[in-house]
C-alpha cells in the first residue's frame, strides 16, 4: 500500500513540475511563433511588392503619398509640385496608397536583430502585431521636409518588437523598405519626453528624419523614448552592424532567450534529481 501511494506521489509531482516548466516557457514559445509569423509576414510583403510590376503604378502611388507628406505643413515655403487634387486624394486616402496585404512596409533595426512590419495607424489593434505608423507624421517614403514616426510596444511576453531600442547609441544605422525603396537613416538624437511634447516630432524645414518611438522606462511606460535618424545615402553593408566575432553574434541570437534558457536548465536538473531520489529509494 505504501508503495502504491509513493509511487501516485511521484506521478503528482511530475505531473506538476511537467505543468509547472509548460507554463514558465509559454512567452518562450509564444515569442519563438510570433518571431516565425513576423519572418513571414515580411516575407510576403516583400514577394507581393515584387509582383507588382508595373512601374507606373508604384510610381503613382509613391506620389500619391509624398502628396500626403507635402499636405501636412502647409506654410512651408517651397515650389508646390503637386495639383490640390493630388493632396486632396493623398490626405483622404491616408496609407492606403502604400498598402501592400495591409503593411505598409518594414523597419529594419540591426543593431538589436529587430524586422518588423510597418502598419497604418497606431491604434493597440496594429501594436499588438507590429509596428505602428503615427497619424499625422510623415509617410516613411523619404524627401526633404518630411518626419515619420514609427511607434511599437516593449515587455510584451509574446514579442520583443520594441524592447531593447534603448541599446540605440547615435551613430547606429537603420532603415525602412516601402515602394520607395530602402531608405537608410543614422541616429543622430535620442531623447526621453513627456507623452504630451510632440515638439521632438516636428518637421524641420529641408530634413528627412525617421523616429522610431516607445515607452519608457521599461514596463513604467510613464514618457516616451524617441529615436531619431536622419536620411543618409545606402552605406556599405559593413558599415551598418559592426562585425562580431562568432561568440558575439552566438550571444546576440540567443541573448532575448537568455532567461527562459537558464530556466529550462534549472528544471531540467530539479527533475533529474527527483527521479535520482525516486530510483534510489
Amino acid at each position: 500500500m505504501r508503495k502504491q501511494l509513493n509511487k501516485k506521489s511521484n506521478v503528482i509531482l511530475m505531473l506538476g513540475l511537467f505543468f509547472g516548466m509548460a507554463i514558465m516557457l509559454y512567452p518562450l514559445a509564444s515569442q519563438l511563433y510570433y518571431d516565425a509569423q513576423i519572418t513571414s509576414v515580411t516575407e510576403d510583403y516583400r514577394n507581393s511588392l515584387d509582383e507588382i510590376d508595373i512601374d507606373n503604378e508604384i510610381d503613382e502611388r509613391v506620389k500619391l503619398a509624398e502628396a500626403y507628406n507635402e499636405a501636412l505643413d502647409p506654410n512651408l515655403n517651397w515650389q508646390d509640385p503637386y495639383s490640390e487634387e493630388e493632396r486632396e486624394q493623398g490626405i483622404s486616402s491616408y496609407a492606403e496608397m502604400l498598402e501592400v496585404h495591409e503593411q505598409i512596409g518594414i523597419v529594419n533595426i540591426p543593431k538589436i536583430n529587430v524586422e518588423l512590419p510597418i502598419y497604418a495607424g497606431s491604434s493597440e489593434q496594429v501594436l499588438q502585431k507590429g509596428v505602428g505608423h503615427l497619424e499625422g507624421t510623415s509617410l516613411p517614403v523619404g524627401g526633404e521636409n518630411t518626419h515619420s514616426v514609427l511607434t511599437a510596444h516593449r515587455g510584451l511576453p509574446e514579442a520583443r518588437l520594441f524592447t531593447d531600442l534603448d541599446k540605440m547609441v547615435e551613430g547606429d544605422i537603420f532603415y525602412v523598405e516601402t515602394m520607395a525603396g530602402q531608405l537608410y537613416y543614422e541616429v543622430d538624437q535620442i531623447k526621453v519626453v513627456e507623452p504630451t511634447d510632440i515638439d521632438a516630432v516636428r518637421i524641420e524645414e529641408g530634413e528627412d528624419y525617421v523616429t522610431l518611438l516607445t515607452c519608457t522606462p521599461y514596463m513604467i511606460n510613464s514618457h516616451r523614448l524617441l529615436v531619431r535618424g536622419h536620411r543618409i545615402p545606402a552605406p556599405e553593408e559593413a558599415e551598418i552592424v559592426a562585425e562580431d566575432s562568432i561568440w558575439e553574434k552566438m550571444w546576440h541570437t540567443i541573448q532575448p532567450y537568455w532567461h527562459y534558457i537558464a530556466l529550462i536548465l534549472l528544471v531540467i536538473i530539479i527533475i533529474s534529481i527527483v527521479i535520482w531520489r525516486i530510483n534510489r529509494k
